[in-house]
């Protein structure tokens, strides 16, 4: 059931953004797209209401409550960029506003970027494993915990190598291409002879 009620609120996280976006942007309704982009949140309140009354009828603690506690946090996390990034798109491709701006690609700038993104899978760890820790106190010592603190685990784990990723960007970062040119930057000296050249060459042809 959690797996199906996980699989559910997927579909409808896109639903309710494709027909927010069309009502603010088609529709010429701002508000009414705005109201169904603003019950996303509440998508997240279900999964969990419902995750808590199946460990409350005395559901064993498994993968399935520790996926829905990651999904959670992995909302929260990240969810706002996504409707954000479509938001933009949208904006421009149906309401006139202009393109948006992509992220930056090079240099610190492309360094902070990855930063902020790490941010919130730290965020979304620690809204999973709060839930998992409020479930592990629910449960008690009287059922098996072990998969729920497995997905702690899992989920501080993917935080570090998400961290290790980002880090790279700032330790070695990624630099713009240079443009081609005919006279290498190293022999400054050769540009005014090659200069030269190529004008005694125009006039040739001018001739």
């Amino acid at each position: 059931m959690i797996v199906t009620l996980i699989v559910v609120c997927e579909a409808a996280f896109w639903v309710l953004l494709a027909a927010g976006l069309a009502a603010r942007y088609l529709l010429k309704m701002p508000r009414t797209g705005m109201a169904l982009l603003l019950c996303e949140p509440l998508l997240e309140v279900l999964l969990l209401v419902v995750t808590a009354i199946d460990l409350k009828n005395g559901a064993d603690p498994s993968w399935k409550h520790g996926l829905a506690a990651v999904y959670i946090g992995y909302t929260v996390g990240h969810g706002h960029r996504t409707v954000r990034w479509l938001d933009g798109h949208a904006a421009h491709r149906f309401g006139g506003a202009p393109a948006p701006v992509g992220p930056p690609r090079y240099g610190r700038a492309r360094a902070r970027h990855e930063g902020e993104i790490w941010l919130g899978s730290v965020l979304a760890a620690a809204v999973a494993s709060g839930l998992l820790l409020l479930a592990l106190w629910y449960v008690g010592d009287d059922g098996d915990t072990g998969s729920l603190r497995s997905w702690i685990f899992f989920a501080w784990r993917a935080v570090g190598i998400h961290g290790l990723i980002a880090l790279s960007y700032a330790i070695w970062p990624k630099k713009p291409p240079t443009g081609g040119s005919a006279v290498p930057a190293r022999d400054p000296e050769h540009v005014p002879d090659l200069l030269v050249r190529g004008a005694g060459k125009d006039e040739e042809q001018v001739r």
